[in-house]
């Protein structure tokens, strides 16, 4: 299903506390390096893709998502468009729950084959600024989100 509503990115995130980031970058000043920092910080666990890197934020790196020993909550994607199918591909292989695509990462027949083999998806989303928007972590030198409150849910606690 294609996810775009507030409950639905609410579900999502507490649902999926796994990711794999394809596409992480080892370098600080790189978006997928800060967004997946910021998630491996707010307890989430993160899963480094990268075939250039043995590991990354401390964690060991894994050339594809085949590779991953463990099971993957959410497959959150750094990559060009015309790269995510072989990606939503491994992903319903893998037995994900969802396929994110980041902010600029558009790739409709992708993401369709994806939600058709029962994953959520997001499409042209960051988590990181979504779970800020959601979980109450923005502020002046966020973004405008156009949501008001006063009261945030908590997210849940990772379960072990």
């Amino acid at each position: 299903m294609i996810i775009d509503d507030v409950a639905g990115l609410r579900r999502v995130l507490q649902g999926n506390r796994v990711i794999a980031v394809v596409g992480l970058s080892p370098n600080w000043n790189r978006p997928s390096y800060f967004a997946a920092k910021y998630m491996l910080e707010h307890g989430y666990t993160i899963v480094p893709v990268n075939p250039g890197a043995s590991e990354i934020l401390g964690q060991k790196c894994y050339p594809d998502l085949a590779a991953i020993p463990v099971k993957v909550d959410m497959v959150d994607v750094f990559r060009k468009p015309e790269d995510v199918m072989p990606i939503a591909d491994t992903a319903i292989r893998i037995g994900a729950k969802c396929l994110w695509l980041q902010l600029g990462v558009i790739n409709q027949q992708a993401a369709d084959k994806a939600s058709a083999a029962g994953l959520d998806v997001v499409v042209d989303r960051c988590v990181k600024i979504e779970y800020a928007r959601l979980f109450g972590g923005l502020n002046y030198a966020g973004v405008n989100t156009g949501i008001i409150s006063a009261k945030r849910p908590p997210c849940q606690p990772l379960q072990q």
